[in-house]
C-alpha cells in the first residue's frame, strides 16, 4: 500500500494536497482534538466545486461567515469555467468582502489559525487554503481605573482585549513616530505582547535589551503582565518594582512620550513601562493635571505619607523598648499609664496589631464589593476598640497603626505599597532586637539595595544617585510646563528638547 493511501500517515507530510482534501480536514480536526465547537460547513462554490468552511464557533463572529460567505455562495455559485485553480482562488477572494484574507498550504499553521478565531475555507482543487479573519472575542467594556483613582484627568483604563490597548494609546499620540512591535510568547496560550515606543526618543540600546529580554522568554503560559515582568526585570530578589504597572492609557502615553517603552499584553489589563525608578513611585498621574506648586505639595505629601508608613511601627517600638529618654516626660508617663496591664511586650503588640489589620485589608479585597467595605472599617474599629478594653493593646499601638495604615493607601502605585509593607516589618524586627540602631542599619542597608538596582540600564535612585540635577524639575518638584524644555537626562532620549 502506498503512502497516499494510509491515512495515518498523512501527518508526516505536513503540506496541504489538493487531491487528499477530505484526509486533511479530518486530520485537521484530529490535530485540534475534535473540539464540540468545531464547525465545518460544506457548500457549492461552483459546479461541480466544492469548499469546507471550518471555524471554531465560539471565537468567530457567526453573522460575517454566514452573510459574506456561505449565503453568498448559496445564493449565487461562481459560474463554470475552464481556467486554473488559481483564478478560482482569486475569483473566490473576490466574492468573499472580507478585508484580511490570507493563505495557508500546512496542517500546523491552518491549526493555529482556527485557534485564533479565524475560518478556513478550503476549496476541492485550489493549491491552497483561505484564511478569513471573521475573529470575535468577548471583553469588558471601557471603565474608569480601579487602582489610580483621580479627580482630574481621563477616567478610561484599559480592559483584557490588546487592540482596545492600542486604540486609546494611538487616540493620544496621533503621530507616525509611534512605533508598534508585536511579538507572540507563550507555546500553549500564544499570547500577543505589543512593545510600544516613539522611534525618535527611546534609546536604541534600552530597546535593545527589551527585544532580547522579552525574545528569552520561553513558557508555556503567559496569562497577565507580570508574567512578562519577572522574566524581564533587571533583578528577582528585590521587593521593589523597577517596571512600572499601570491601567491607564493617558500614563503610559506621557512615559512613552518621554522616551520609556510600554509593555502591552493582551489578556492583561495592566501596561508594563520601563525604565522605571524609585522616584517616580512616588508620582501620580494627578501631578500632571494639577499646577506645578499643587503638584509639588501634594508629592511631598506623599513623601512624608512614605516615611511614615514605613517607619511610624518601628520607631515605636524602638522609642517604648529602648529609648524611653527621647520622649517627653508628660507622653512618657501617658503611654506607659495606657501600657500598663498589657500582657504583651511592644514588639509582640505592634506585630499582633499589625497583622491583624493585614488580616482585615485582604479581607476587605476579597470579599464581595458590597460587605468588604464595610468588613474592613467596622472590623478594624470593633477590634482596636475592644482590644484597648480587654487591656490586650494599648491606645496608642491602636494610633500608630491607623496612621500606618492610612498613610500606606496615600502610595500612588498598588505594588509601591505592597512594597512600604515589606519594609515595615523589615524595620521593625530590627527595632525589637537593636532599637534605633537597628533601624539605621536597615536604613543603610535599603540604600545599598537601591544603589545596586538598574532599570534596563537606568540606576534606580536617578535622579538622586547619580546627580541629574537638571532631572529634579519632574521628580523631586513639579515645576511649571513652560520650563519643562528638555527631556530627562536619565532617560538617554535620542532628542535632548522637547
Amino acid at each position: 500500500m502506498s503512502k497516499s493511501d494510509n491515512p495515518s500517515e498523512y501527518a508526516d507530510n505536513l503540506a496541504f494536497d489538493p487531491s487528499r482534501l477530505d484526509e486533511f480536514v479530518q486530520q485537521l480536526t484530529n490535530v485540534i482534538g475534535d473540539p464540540p465547537d468545531l464547525m465545518n460547513h460544506t457548500f457549492v462554490i461552483r459546479p461541480g466545486v466544492e469548499g469546507h468552511c471550518l471555524f471554531i464557533d465560539t471565537l468567530v463572529d457567526k453573522n460575517r461567515i454566514e452573510d459574506n460567505v456561505l449565503r453568498s455562495f448559496a445564493e449565487a455559485p461562481l459560474p463554470a469555467s475552464s481556467e486554473g485553480d488559481s483564478s478560482l482562488e482569486d475569483m473566490v477572494k473576490q466574492r468573499i468582502p472580507i478585508a484580511s484574507i490570507e493563505a495557508a498550504s500546512d496542517l500546523h499553521s491552518c491549526a493555529q489559525h482556527l485557534l485564533e478565531g479565524k475560518a478556513l475555507l478550503v476549496i476541492r482543487g485550489a493549491p491552497r487554503i483561505l484564511v478569513l479573519d471573521v475573529s470575535k472575542f468577548y471583553h469588558r467594556p471601557l471603565s474608569e481605573p480601579k487602582t489610580e483613582t483621580t479627580v482630574r484627568g481621563p477616567h478610561e483604563a484599559f480592559n483584557e482585549d490588546i487592540a482596545t490597548h492600542i486604540g486609546l494609546l494611538r487616540k493620544r499620540i496621533r503621530t507616525s513616530d509611534l512605533r508598534l512591535e508585536q511579538m507572540k510568547i507563550g507555546k500553549a496560550t500564544e499570547t500577543k505582547v505589543i512593545v510600544a515606543y516613539m522611534g525618535s526618543l527611546a534609546p536604541d540600546e534600552v530597546l535593545e535589551e527589551f527585544r532580547t529580554r522579552i525574545s528569552r522568554i520561553h513558557t508555556d503560559s503567559i496569562l497577565e503582565g507580570t508574567y512578562i515582568e519577572e522574566w524581564i526585570q533587571d533583578k528577582t530578589l528585590t521587593i521593589f518594582p523597577t517596571l512600572m504597572r499601570t491601567e491607564r492609557p493617558d500614563v503610559v502615553a506621557s512615559h512613552v512620550l518621554e522616551g520609556r517603552v510600554a509593555i502591552l499584553v493582551d489578556g492583561s489589563p495592566l501596561a508594563l513601562v520601563g525604565p522605571f525608578t524609585f522616584l517616580q513611585s512616588f508620582t501620580s498621574p494627578e501631578d500632571y493635571y494639577e499646577r506645578g506648586d499643587i503638584a509639588t505639595f501634594l508629592l511631598w505629601i506623599r513623601f512624608l505619607s512614605y516615611c511614615l508608613a514605613v517607619f511610624i511601627p518601628a520607631l515605636y517600638i524602638a522609642v517604648t523598648s529602648y529609648h524611653h529618654e527621647l520622649l517627653p516626660p508628660a507622653l512618657l508617663i501617658s503611654i506607659s499609664a495606657q501600657r500598663e496591664g498589657v500582657p504583651f511586650p511592644s514588639p509582640v503588640e505592634a506585630f499582633l496589631m499589625m497583622i491583624i489589620f493585614e488580616v482585615l485589608r485582604e479581607a476587605g479585597l476579597r470579599m464581595p464589593r458590597v460587605a468588604g467595605q464595610a468588613v474592613s472599617i467596622v472590623g478594624a474599629l470593633v477590634l482596636g476598640e475592644a482590644a484597648v478594653s480587654a487591656g490586650l493593646v494599648s491606645a496608642a499601638m491602636v494610633i500608630v497603626v491607623a496612621i500606618t495604615a492610612i498613610a500606606n493607601f496615600v502610595a500612588p502605585f498598588y505594588n509601591f505599597g505592597i512594597t512600604q509593607r515589606f519594609l515595615q516589618y523589615f524595620y521593625m524586627i530590627l527595632a525589637a532586637f537593636a532599637g534605633g540602631f537597628g533601624i539605621l542599619c536597615g536604613v543603610l542597608l535599603t540604600f545599598v539595595h537601591l544603589a545596586s538596582l538598574k532599570s534596563f540600564g537606568v540606576p534606580y535612585l536617578a535622579p538622586a544617585a547619580p546627580t541629574f540635577i537638571s532631572d529634579w524639575k519632574d521628580v523631586l518638584v513639579r515645576v511649571p510646563r513652560t520650563w519643562m524644555k528638555t527631556f530627562p537626562r536619565m532617560n538617554k532620549t535620542k532628542r535632548k528638547k522637547r
